[in-house]
């Protein structure tokens, strides 16, 4: 390599890396309460889960908001975009899924009343995803401003709101009821909504862009559920079926979760088609 070829090296003050990843930041930001070896792995992870949510609570609010305006390709590629953050989210759990009991115990007193279901950017993807809960809001109380983002999310139209929304603007018999229920409340099940997604899904052809929008939808709530369950996997595996952190019920609350389907009238509808 020429010299003419090499990297600058010489910067006044920090690097433009540092400037704009803020390495230094994000690495000196873990701060280990045992001394057990294997508590970095946990802690790090975490933390790596915690800027995926971030991430991709950043791409549903871009697609809610692409459907409010009926652009609906920018909502498709913000949709399939998550996919592939959730696919990384749902990686961060191989690190922690080989951990024995002993192992997890060697540093889980150090984490006290932490729980994974206290994490504020988590409970936005939730509320994204239509699952509302004003009372989620109760352990932010002394966060004021993780308590304001959260009332937000909470009030405002769900991404699969906004996804019903859209189909009745383009002519689909999506209820009024559902149309005009209070958004912070969650969202149940309705067989109209279910018969939409039928019809759309029974003429392909007829119905192309909101059978692409419905397969993005589709997508994303595999890899919710996928997500959930390994968390379940993972937590079994850790910790058997002893009480959770944080008073949680541990593996009988992920097994209730894990149940659950992310937009549901999606999958039901197939059965319909």
């Amino acid at each position: 390599m020429s010299h003419d070829a090499a990297p600058h090296l010489d910067f006044a003050g920090t690097t433009p890396y540092e400037d704009y990843v803020q390495a230094d930041v994000l690495t000196h930001l873990q701060h280990t309460l045992s001394d057990d070896p294997g508590e970095m792995v946990f802690l790090v992870t975490t933390q790596v889960m915690e800027l995926w949510f971030t991430v991709i609570v950043h791409e549903w609010e871009t697609a809610s908001r692409a459907l409010s305006e009926d652009r609906v390709p920018a909502a498709i590629d913000a949709l399939k975009r998550s996919v592939r953050e959730l696919e990384a989210l749902n990686s961060s759990w191989k690190p922690l899924g080989q951990l024995t009991p002993a192992q997890f115990n060697s540093y889980r007193d150090a984490l006290g009343e932490g729980s994974g279901f206290q994490s504020a950017m988590y409970r936005r993807m939730e509320f994204l995803l239509g699952d509302k809960s004003a009372s989620m809001l109760v352990p932010h109380r002394g966060a004021p401003r993780v308590h304001a983002e959260l009332e937000k999310a909470l009030q405002q139209p769900s991404l699969y709101d906004e996804v019903l929304r859209f189909l009745a603007r383009r002519g689909f018999a999506v209820p009024s009821a559902v149309l005009e229920r209070d958004p912070a409340l969650k969202h149940e099940p309705s067989t109209e909504v279910e018969a939409v997604w039928a019809g759309i899904y029974a003429d392909p052809d007829g119905h192309a862009e909101a059978v692409r929008l419905g397969e993005a939808l589709t997508d994303v709530g595999e890899l919710v559920w996928r997500w959930r369950n390994d968390h379940l996997v993972a937590t079994r595996r850790a910790m058997g079926s002893k009480t959770g952190t944080g008073g949680s019920a541990g593996v009988a609350w992920l097994e209730k979760r894990a149940r659950k389907n992310v937009f549901p009238e999606l999958w039901t509808a197939r059965s319909h088609v």
